[in-house]
């Protein structure tokens, strides 16, 4: 294994403190949402981040698996929605819904190359096996 690359964060508060980045290139205060009983106000919290995260390396995979099948895509565009879910079971867990937007590909062809991110995406293989995850191509 080859290390390409290390983020670094230090967090002090959990979810209703700060987060800040080894470069401080993000230093932003968290608070659990509002629907559970956080602060209103300008506040971020994991679940948003990791869904900016889990999209962003998401698209990135679709995109490589689409110049390798020279498919053009258009502007392509990953919403995701990371849900805080609990159960009498298991405590707290997650799930994550993918929307993806594929403008110019068809039907078939933005099928495929959600396929393809989702084997490649390292967030997916992250998550694999241990968090539902929905796909869904519009």
């Amino acid at each position: 294994m080859k290390k390409l690359y290390t983020a670094e964060a230090v967090v002090s508060g959990g979810r209703n403190g700060k987060a800040v980045t080894s470069d401080n290139a993000l230093n932003i205060e968290l608070r659990s949402p509002v629907q559970m009983g956080g602060e209103p106000g300008k506040y971020t919290n994991p679940e948003q981040l990791f869904a900016c995260g889990y999209a962003a390396c998401f698209e990135s995979a679709l995109e490589m698996h689409a110049r390798l099948l020279k498919i053009n895509t258009g502007k392509t565009q990953i919403t995701a929605r990371v849900h805080l879910n609990s159960s009498d079971d298991d405590g707290f867990f997650l799930s994550v819904d993918l929307n993806v937007k594929i403008p110019e590909a068809t039907k078939e062809q933005a099928e495929e190359l959600v396929k393809l991110a989702h084997q490649t995406c390292p967030y997916s293989k992250a998550v694999r096996n241990n968090i539902e995850v929905s796909l869904s191509v519009n």
